[in-house]
């Protein structure tokens, strides 16, 4: 038990949750998906906790019999024991079949509560902000899928229950013990409030080491992360001493407040179970002074034993509860997280004319903005990927603007490169044409539609991203390819590859498009990677591409193959690039070049290096891209 606890509460990132009580009353609605098993198991831990305590009754009549001289014959004592000894066995076979069922329902219920509680947290993953994910590492929201479900996991389907049986069978104990002698009874409240005071002093020791073991072991578990991360970097440079003395000090560290925090978790048992031996002796030579029948003593003292012990495990319970209740309100917060924001109205539906010049959806036609009208009718305008910013503002954090009184247009079909320093705005300009983000100020449109309009999920399906930093999925080269475009066919699958120049090294692979990736590809390199992330674009055909320094970890002979790919590719289409290779931007109907959140030059190629200005600089080597 003790054990259990202390696994528990080195889980626990928290003390005590804020309100636990309101805490655990939001957990117990978990349960009306199967309160018939909550309220049977409940039935049977009543069943189970009465087996027990009147078991330890029929010591009484048992002694008593043994005691007796009244029987006329020694057949009829012996029939009269044998029939006591077989109702305690009864009992106890009762307690044991009811302790089985009692636990297998308890552990129905807390499987199907974690499931709904994990099934909770993840479908409000899906629908928060870019931002919440900005704010919080991997690490961070990973701790609630295990630490926090897994101490939530031990109080529902083992604390609840252990808690029930003390209080139960402590009422039921001492019913007994004022029935058998009110006089020993009064020993029981001293030892009551030996116990609780006892209990208390240690549960509040506990705790707080545990808190600070907490602290030291998020420490020792950040630091293994980050050194496993950077391996490679750690062998390059020979920091491996340096790095084995400084795991050495946060290990003793945590070595060190451990063994604080199990001192006091660890003297619990013990304690108790002294102070029972001490009321045995007192309860004894108080009764043997008072002259107590042999067989009261006998079942009081067995409910002295039952007492400390209750007494024992609801103090180890209470503050895992605390710790339990801590992390279901963390769990809770996030699933309180405030969502997504959509108040679009405009929706991406296919459309074609029909003979009269009407607009009619179909699944057959080309893709169009639908949008709603006072009237209660539609206007339909065709989706063309024009992309225009009006003087527009934003900041991540108040006060520290990140883009100022930007005003830009990306007609249908051009091809936009952003270019500057590391910080410029430029990745930005691209988040908020997405809506990961919301402007402060200004207006963005597409089609000449104020984005804001547009429901999200339709603005996304309309764009295609290809980021710097890319990311694979577990599953087949296909699988990851068609992960642009779910109802996408091999052959379209294949087409895609073979316009990012990818198709050559995908039928090389071991099992060509059926090869498994594993570990965000860690078995291909890092530039096909990238092409079948750049692939995985291509088959969503968008009509405005978005290229997130797309090429930065390719070398030289792979971008030109890409290169190749993607002018097929940016065909009709209206790209936007970030790229620090300028030389990738030098076919670009117009660039911009960013400081400090504005632009401050514009224009194509040849214009911008006959202005020998900031483009000029960059692109003849006198500054350097930071």
């Amino acid at each position: 038990m003790a054990r259990g606890m202390n696994a528990a509460m080195a889980k626990s990132g928290n003390v005590k949750a804020k309100n636990p009580l309101k805490t655990f009353s939001r957990l117990f609605g978990y349960y009306k998906d199967c309160r018939g098993y909550l309220i049977t198991a409940i039935v049977f831990i009543f069943l189970y906790s009465a087996s027990i305590i009147v078991a330890s009754f029929l010591l009484k009549p048992l002694v008593a019999v043994l005691e007796d001289q009244s029987f006329i014959t020694l057949d009829e004592k012996w029939a009269s024991y044998i029939a006591l000894i077989i109702a305690t066995a009864g009992l106890y076979v009762l307690a044991t079949v009811t302790n089985y069922i009692m636990n297998r329902l308890m552990l129905e219920c807390s499987v199907r509560v974690l499931c709904v509680i994990r099934k909770d947290m993840f479908n409000k993953m899906q629908n928060l902000p870019v931002s919440f994910f900005d704010k919080h590492t991997h690490g961070e929201l990973m701790s609630y899928y295990t630490n926090d479900t897994d101490a939530v996991r031990e109080l529902l389907h083992h604390s609840i229950t252990q808690l029930i049986i003390s209080v139960v069978s402590l009422v039921g104990i001492i019913a007994f013990m004022l029935i058998l002698s009110p006089p020993l009874f009064l020993i029981v409240v001293v030892l009551g409030v030996i116990v609780f005071f006892t209990a208390k002093y240690i549960g509040k020791k506990s705790g707080k080491n545990f808190a600070r073991q907490q602290q030291v072991f998020s420490k020792v578990n950040g630091y293994i992360e980050e050194m496993m991360a950077g391996q490679k970097v750690v062998k390059a440079f020979n920091h491996e001493k340096q790095a084995e003395e400084r795991f050495d000090e946060l290990n003793e560290e945590l070595c060190e407040v451990s063994t604080k925090a199990n001192i006091y978790a660890n003297v619990v048992g013990p304690i108790m179970n002294n102070l029972s031996h001490i009321f045995y002796a007192i309860t004894t030579t108080v009764g043997a002074v008072a002259s107590v029948e042999t067989a009261v003593l006998v079942a009081f003292l067995q409910y002295i034993r039952q007492f400390s012990d209750r007494v024992s495990q609801i103090s180890q319970q209470f503050n895992f509860i605390l710790l339990a209740l801590a992390g279901a309100e963390r769990i809770f917060a996030l699933i309180d997280e405030t969502p997504e924001v959509d108040q679009g109205d405009v929706t991406l539906v296919k459309t074609i004319k029909t003979n009269d010049g009407k607009v009619e959806e179909s699944d057959k036609g080309d893709w169009t903005w639908k949008e709603p009208l006072p009237d209660g009718g539609f206007r339909y305008e065709p989706l063309r990927g024009d992309v225009r910013f009006f003087d527009v503002d934003f900041s991540y954090e108040p006060e520290k603007p990140v883009l100022k009184d930007v005003s830009l247009y990306a007609k249908e079909g051009q091809k936009i490169a952003f270019v500057g320093s590391t910080g410029a705005g430029k990745t930005t300009i691209t988040n908020l044409i997405n809506r990961f983000y919301d402007i402060n100020g200004g207006k963005i449109t597409y089609d000449g539609i104020d984005i804001k309009r547009i429901k999200k999920a339709d603005l996304r399906h309309s764009l295609g991203m290809v980021l710097q930093d890319t990311h694979l999925f577990t599953g087949t080269v296909m699988d990851n390819i068609r992960y642009g475009r779910i109802d996408a066919t091999d052959e379209e699958c294949i087409a895609a590859a073979k316009t990012a120049n990818a198709d050559y090294f995908i039928s090389h692979l071991p099992d060509g498009y059926k090869t498994m990736l594993v570990s965000d590809g860690a078995n291909l390199s890092q530039g096909q990677r990238q092409l079948i992330s750049i692939a995985r674009a291509a088959v969503s055909d968008p009509p405005v591409l978005i290229l997130d320094e797309a090429t930065s970890s390719i070398d030289t002979r792979t971008e030109k193959l890409i290169e190749k790919g993607m002018d097929s590719l940016m065909k009709g289409r209206t790209v936007l690039v970030i790229a620090h290779r300028l030389s990738t931007v030098r076919n670009a109907n117009a660039i911009m070049v960013l400081e400090n959140g504005k632009i401050i030059e514009r224009g194509d190629h040849e214009s911008l290096i006959a202005e020998k200005g900031k483009y000029y600089s960059l692109y003849t080597g006198k500054t350097e891209l930071s």
